[in-house]
C-alpha cells in the first residue's frame, strides 16, 4: 500500500503575503509618514494604524493584488511541497472583492502551486490537513491537526500553538519533525 503524503494547510495574509509591509505602504503613500512595524505589536491588525486605515486599505481595490512576498516563503513552500501536499488557505470570503486579486496574486508569486491546492473560505475550521500554518489564533484552535504560529504583532504573548517567526525556521521544523 501506498503511503499517503502528509497535507499543510498554508494562511496567505501575514504568511506568505507580507500585509504589514503593505499597511505601511500603503499608510506613507496616502498620509507622507512612516509608520513602524511596532505600532501592529499587541494590538489586534485593525489597530495597528490611525483612523481606521486598515479596514479602509482591505476594501480598496488593488490592496491585495500588490502586497509584498514574505522573505523566505516562496523557496521555503517549493521545498516543502517536495514531501508534503501543500494548499494554500485564505479566508478570503471576509473581504469579497480579494478573491480574483488573491488569486492573481497566487499566479503571480507562486505559479507552482496549482489551483486545485488554492482554497478560499470564510471559516478554516472545515480544514482538515495534517498541519496548519497561521497568523491568526482563532483558525488554530478550531484546527484538528498540528497547529504552527508564525509570529505577527498582533500573536505576540500567545503561546499555546507551536511558535515559528520566519520561513526558515518552518524548514527547520519540518526538516527535523519536530511537530
Amino acid at each position: 500500500m501506498e503511503n499517503k503524503r502528509k497535507t499543510i494547510a498554508i494562511d496567505m495574509d501575514g504568511v506568505i503575503a507580507d500585509t504589514i509591509a503593505q499597511f505601511i505602504i500603503w499608510y506613507e503613500r496616502e498620509h507622507g509618514v512612516l509608520i513602524e512595524k511596532e505600532a501592529f505589536h499587541g494590538v489586534p491588525e485593525s489597530e495597528g494604524l490611525p483612523n481606521g486605515a486598515v479596514r479602509k486599505f482591505v476594501y480598496t481595490p488593488g490592496f491585495f493584488r500588490t502586497i509584498p512576498v514574505m522573505e523566505g516563503a516562496r523557496e521555503a513552500v517549493l521545498a516543502l511541497m517536495k514531501n508534503y501536499d501543500v494548499y494554500i488557505v485564505s479566508a478570503a470570503t471576509e473581504f469579497p472583492h480579494s478573491l480574483f486579486e488573491k488569486y492573481e496574486w497566487l499566479q503571480e508569486n507562486f505559479p507552482f502551486i496549482s489551483w486545485k491546492n488554492i482554497i478560499f473560505c470564510g471559516d478554516k475550521s472545515v480544514i482538515a490537513t495534517d498541519y496548519m500554518i497561521d497568523d491568526h489564533v482563532k483558525n488554530l484552535d478550531c484546527h484538528n491537526g498540528s497547529c504552527i504560529l508564525f509570529t505577527a504583532g498582533h500573536n505576540i504573548g500567545i503561546d499555546r500553538h507551536t511558535r515559528i517567526n520566519n520561513w526558515d525556521e518552518v524548514l527547520e521544523l519540518f526538516n527535523n519533525e519536530q511537530i
